[in-house]
């Protein structure tokens, strides 16, 4: 089992397409995309956390219907533009605003939204976000885990510490 990690997929919301410049030709191109990037990254019996934001516009039953269609055992972080629809939808295994979680022996922060600081920060704690779509200049230790920074998969912690080191040469 794997644990994964993803935000910011804005399902059924059309912004995503104008603001983030997503290589999509249209909505429902997008909304496939990202369902199909996320099926063939991560198995049934793997974990994902989706860090907020994860549809806007679509009605209940087409939220439902994404959610059920993504492989693993879903946990939502809360984002600003998560309604009702998504925050009730069967299929999540927990919604919260917060949560802090060991992966690969690493204290991790979750939150849709970056930290100047947090718990466990000296000790080398980690704070995974979203909500900045890659715009925020990364602090160490912080990293913004959206589909526009990191693509369209989600992806584990390994790929995620990789992509500064990536960055830094």
């Amino acid at each position: 089992m794997t644990i994964f990690f993803t935000g910011d997929t804005h399902f059924g919301d059309p912004r995503a397409l104008r603001f983030d410049h997503r290589p999509y030709p249209d909505l429902e191109a997008h909304d496939a995309g990202l369902v199909a990037a996320w099926n063939a990254a991560v198995s049934p019996g793997d974990t994902v956390w989706h860090l907020g934001d994860f549809a806007l516009g679509p009605s209940g039953d087409r939220i439902r219907e994404i959610l059920a269609g993504l492989n693993g055992e879903k946990h939502l972080i809360v984002g600003n533009n998560d309604g009702p629809d998504t925050l009730g939808a069967p299929g999540w295994t927990s919604v919260r605003h917060y949560a802090e979680i060991e992966v690969e022996g690493r204290m991790v922060v979750l939150c849709h939204y970056a930290f100047r600081t947090w718990n466990g920060m000296s000790r080398g704690a980690l704070n995974l976000h979203g909500h900045s779509h890659g715009k925020l200049k990364p602090m160490p230790k912080q990293y913004d885990v959206g589909v526009d920074p990191m693509g369209a998969a989600p992806v584990p912690l390994s790929a995620i510490l990789a992509s500064r080191r990536r960055r830094g040469r």
